[in-house]
């Protein structure tokens, strides 16, 4: 029996690590690692926590799109993690991209391990992780920043969780739509983060624009937010009202969502990601800095770039998915290679 019980505190900054870290969780506890989870109240952070039965303290929210008020978001919310982290003492600090963990971990000596898919993401100077773990894809001269250790992983992020998914029907029925429809799940850009470009919401704009116009498709639209979902609702409230346009009255479960639409639209990553990993057709109309996993999914055939309103018109394929039995994934390996990578950063502790 395992008896070093060493504690890893988890923080959930953001919706797509919810998913993320719920099989390295299991994965690890029964290597006999323990742990505290910390998660943001932000972008249905804690409604999926609570969907997928993780226990979690709620500490901190989000401060909006301003950059004076992110930086002084990020300082609170540290501060507000310390009580946290010196009642728990952690033997390792672990997320996908928590600034206020990394501030954190770094003024109270914690070693800090920070998984990442995305290497154009804003580093702050005085904050960064010890050791890293990326995806293969990411080349070593992609990543400027010089870390002691940085680990692998075959596949995308997505790959971790994807292969435990299990399709649950009657999802469809439940929101009113019937099997004869094209049913298109479209998640808005992200229009607070640091990469967020304007071009992004003209895509959208004009992805919203053709999509209504026909007769047989159904559109799921899934904000990020309260307030982007009162835009939505204030440029197509006529829509919302006939149920052309559907935005889901609770969280629900993203994968089997997305496994029983026809096409996927998104202008984030995770959401085209876990597309791409199930096989959905899935078309990204993100303008930001294009990342190297999504350049490699666009290459092998996986992932559609909508850069320009004429590609909505050429390439944006609207028709019904010919849906497999049962979704498969490129990288089932992605998670034995994390969690192996986890265990040696703990060991050498």
């Amino acid at each position: 029996m395992k008896t070093h019980k060493k504690k890893i505190w988890i923080d959930l900054d953001n919706s797509p690590h919810v998913p993320f870290f719920k099989p390295i969780i299991e994965e690890l506890e029964k290597r006999g690692y323990s742990f505290t989870i910390t998660a943001r109240d932000c972008f249905q952070v804690c409604g999926l926590a609570d969907l997928l039965r993780l226990p979690y303290n709620r500490i901190g929210r989000h401060y909006g799109k301003n950059r004076v008020m992110k930086v002084i978001g990020l300082a609170i919310r540290a501060l507000q993690l310390a009580p946290t982290v010196l009642s728990e003492k952690p033997a390792l600090a672990l997320s996908h991209g928590s600034r206020s963990q990394l501030i954190i971990a770094r003024l109270l000596g914690v070693p800090s391990t920070l998984i990442f898919d995305y290497e154009h993401a804003q580093w702050l100077p005085f904050a960064y992780p010890d050791t890293v773990i990326v995806p293969e894809v990411i080349p070593d001269d992609a990543i400027k920043q010089r870390f002691s250790r940085i680990g692998r992983y075959p596949g995308i992020k997505e790959d971790v969780y994807v292969p435990r998914f299990k399709p649950l029907n009657g999802i469809l029925s439940e929101l009113g739509i019937t099997t004869e429809e094209v049913v298109v799940t479209i998640r808005p850009p992200a229009t607070e983060a640091h990469y967020h470009r304007p071009q992004s919401d003209e895509l959208f704009s004009a992805v919203m624009q053709r999509l209504t116009a026909l007769s047989d498709t159904r559109l799921i639209v899934l904000p990020r937010n309260g307030d982007q979902e009162a835009t939505v609702r204030a440029a197509w409230s006529s829509l919302i009202d006939t149920g052309k346009i559907i935005i889901p009255p609770k969280v629900i479960d993203g994968l089997n969502l997305i496994w029983h639409s026809d096409l996927v639209i998104s202008g984030g990553g995770t959401m085209n990601r876990e597309a791409a990993a199930l096989g959905v057709p899935v078309y990204s109309i993100f303008r930001g800095q294009m990342g190297t996993v999504d350049e490699y999914l666009a290459n092998c055939g996986r992932l559609v770039l909508l850069q320009s309103i004429e590609d909505i018109e050429n390439k944006l394929h609207i028709c019904k998915w010919n849906r497999p039995a049962h979704p498969g994934s490129d990288s089932p390996e992605a998670l034995g290679t994390i969690i192996d990578e986890l265990v040696s950063i703990m060991e050498h502790r």
